[in-house]
């Protein structure tokens, strides 16, 4: 069966911004006057760099404390683990669910997958290219439910206000996570998904 043909051979590029096709040749979209490229500029290093970038503030982000605590006089900090437990053994298992799956299990997620499209890209590898789209149709579609953690910490505070006696302040792992969560959602949209199919020709576009 052969293989639809690509855009480039019949001369047309999209353009990145507002989807408009346009020539091979243009170097401006005739709509929306942006730069137009076959393919993103330097999309693999530039990803490479923001998924390292994200996988170092990872390490602060789970290590130091996201929540400082203080119930009735006893002050105590909690990192993102300790605070599923928390919650845990304190009978709010939905939150701590919801925390753990958007700290620990997306993130983890998102850095495996564009790590192996990163791999497999830059080895022109043929495998399971379907899969591999839709893998990344799928952390782009995760990634934004990772703010959550963040979201759930600034709700657990605001509530806990209106208890007399009780604070809750958000600490400098919060902080790591946030830029955690912003830089995976950046490498997910500086990865070029069309490298992919790219291992179909003998020549890179």
């Amino acid at each position: 069966m052969s293989l639809p043909p690509y855009a480039a051979e019949l001369g047309l590029q999209l353009c990145h911004d507002c989807g408009n096709t346009c020539q091979l040749d243009d170097e401006q979209c005739p709509r929306c006057w942006s730069g137009l490229h076959a393919r993103k500029p330097n999309s693999i290093v530039r990803t490479w760099a923001l998924l390292i970038g994200a996988l170092i503030l990872y390490l602060p982000a789970n290590l130091l404390p996201v929540m400082y605590t203080d119930m009735f006089g006893n002050g105590s900090e909690s990192t993102i683990l300790s605070g599923v437990i928390e919650f845990w053994r304190g009978g709010s298992w939905d939150i701590a669910l919801l925390i753990f799956i958007a700290s620990v299990v997306v993130p983890c997620i998102k850095f495996f997958v564009l790590g192996l499209l990163l791999i497999t890209v830059q080895r022109r590898s043929r495998w399971a290219m379907r899969e591999r789209a839709r893998l990344y149709r799928f952390i782009e579609t995760i990634g934004y439910w990772s703010m959550l953690d963040v979201l759930v910490v600034a709700l657990v505070a605001a509530l806990v206000q209106f208890r007399a006696l009780s604070t809750i302040e958000p600490r400098m792992g919060i902080l790591f996570f946030g830029l955690v969560v912003v830089l995976t959602m950046m490498a997910s949209m500086t990865f070029d998904p069309r490298l992919i199919w790219d291992a179909e020709k003998n020549d890179v576009r």
